[in-house]
């Protein structure tokens, strides 16, 4: 069920409005029924876990109780950590935790990457292909075994206070806007939610209704166009011209911040309908002046979890200089592999941790080295040099990477892009730096948006107006849409 299409839109449209009359049901003027506001937040949680369950079932329904599992293995060993005061059996029940979630996933995800790469060094033969074909790899996730591992660290480390109804952490695991592709959320920001459900009067709803759209529009007008471009050029590297392939990986460039931060929109959006804030996952990555900074704006939610989780874990800063870039780099070669089970992903993390260390290198050697009025020409090094590296990202093997490298730097004739390729690949780009700009200026985060639509929602004509303008904007989004394409983290 992808968020893009017909299906999905009339999914939440019943989901939302099964909601809100539930919610009218359960309360009488405006107040909780007297004494059993935790009847109220039950029906709730039970509702919306039952509402996640079936989206999931959408794409495999005997793997929703492989993520079951996790929830219940994780819920019950944070139970046991809250009662044990032996420093070795709360290392244990870590162990089995960390055991269980990282098993699952390097089973689903790493199992046939390990098993090559262990024949290639040892001579052992793998197991066959028709094994790895039985087992699919699970939706979401890389995305709801890292919140379950976060939640269990932060018990173990008495960070947090374990949860005690287990439907409850049910569904933090499996709430369904974030399922698929995140962003990663934490037990901290998310947990608390259930416990004092949002007033309806008080839901965002213009709000949620813009970022849902927004987000349509940046998939299906800007990122699925991108991807035509993109995906032309990226199948025949060889055989491109040097001009195409710079539009080629440019194209892709913008075509994946397109792709994500849309699927990111619709995900707070449509979690905000339902009175859940999810964290914020990009704000205006290519705007960058460095490569320290671009990883605080792209993909945050995983940043974050990994600097928390993995990067001071290994001790961060604390220890010295090379110990600091040997935990940069560790930290952005695991990212990397997160990504997906191939070298490439290893060398596209590897990469981007040897620019944070050149980088920390080079500011911590000449502190006063780079002048404000350089700004704009960072911004520019720093989105070339990513552009570059998304090179590995979008490429199937490593052979077709330096392929494609190389014909960027070596002048070559071949197949010239299509015109209406070039001109998709154009519009997309002055629409994205417009936006950047126009973002930049008036609203550098979310709270900002959410206050200007606060003021809509006081006046029944504006009401109105905004109610116009949405199925205006919706109609538009469909007309000027390109051929559907499934979101690209939604393999990861």
């Amino acid at each position: 069920m992808l968020f893009n299409s017909a299906v999905f839109c009339l999914y939440l449209a019943v989901a939302w409005t099964s909601w809100w009359l539930l919610r009218i049901l359960l309360i009488e003027n405006g107040q909780y029924y007297a004494n059993k506001s935790y009847i109220f937040r039950l029906v709730l949680v039970v509702y919306l876990v039952i509402v996640s369950a079936i989206f999931y079932c959408f794409w495999h329904p005997l793997y929703f109780l492989l993520l079951f599992w996790v929830a219940v293995l994780d819920f019950s060993l944070s139970r046991l950590l809250e009662f044990s005061k032996s420093l070795w059996i709360r290392r244990f029940l870590l162990f089995l935790s960390l055991s269980n979630s990282l098993g699952i996933l390097f089973f689903f995800k790493y199992g046939r990457f390990i098993a090559e790469n262990w024949a290639n060094l040892f001579g052992f033969v793998p197991p066959s292909a028709d094994f790895w074909s039985h087992w699919l790899l699970p939706v979401g996730i890389s995305f709801y075994t890292f919140q379950s591992i976060s939640y269990v660290v932060d018990v173990y480390k008495r960070e947090l206070e374990p949860e005690r109804n287990f439907l409850s952490y049910l569904l933090f695991l499996c709430f369904f806007p974030q399922l698929v592709a995140g962003p990663i959320v934490t037990a901290k920001s998310f947990l608390p939610q259930i416990r004092r459900p949002l007033p309806f009067l008080r839901i965002p709803i213009f709000f949620a209704t813009f970022l849902i759209l927004l987000g349509l529009f940046k998939k299906m007008v800007l990122a699925d166009h991108l991807a035509e471009t993109s995906d032309f050029v990226f199948v025949r590297p060889a055989e491109m011209t040097t001009k195409g392939l710079w539009i080629g990986m440019f194209s892709y460039s913008l075509q994946i911040y397109c792709d994500f931060s849309g699927y990111t929109d619709i995900a707070q959006g449509a979690a905000l309908l339902f009175g859940f804030r999810l964290p914020e996952n990009f704000r205006m990555p290519y705007l960058s002046a460095g490569f320290s900074e671009f990883w605080t704006r792209w993909h945050i939610s995983l940043s974050q979890w990994l600097k928390k989780y993995i990067y001071i874990s290994l001790g961060g800063n604390r220890i010295g200089r090379y110990f600091t870039y040997r935990n940069l780099f560790l930290v952005m070669a695991i990212g990397g592999l997160w990504h997906g089970a191939s070298w490439n992903f290893v060398i596209w993390g590897s990469c981007h941790g040897i620019l944070l260390i050149l980088e920390r290198w080079v500011i911590t050697q000449f502190p006063n080295s780079l002048p404000t009025f350089l700004r704009p020409v960072r911004i520019l090094g720093t989105f070339l040099f990513v552009s570059l590296l998304w090179i590995f990202f979008r490429s199937p093997d490593i052979t077709s990477s330096l392929c494609y490298l190389q014909g960027l730097f070596i002048k070559k004739e071949g197949f010239s892009l299509p015109y209406t390729f070039e001109m998709n690949f154009l519009y997309c780009f002055f629409a994205i730096s417009i936006g950047h700009i126009w973002g930049s200026f008036y609203f550098k985060d979310n709270k900002q948006l959410l206050n200007g639509f606060r003021k809509w929602e006081n006046s029944l004509g504006k009401i109105a107006i905004f109610g116009v303008l949405a199925a205006i904007s919706l109609i538009l989004i469909v007309l000027f849409s390109a051929d559907s394409k499934p979101f690209v983290y939604f393999v990861f």
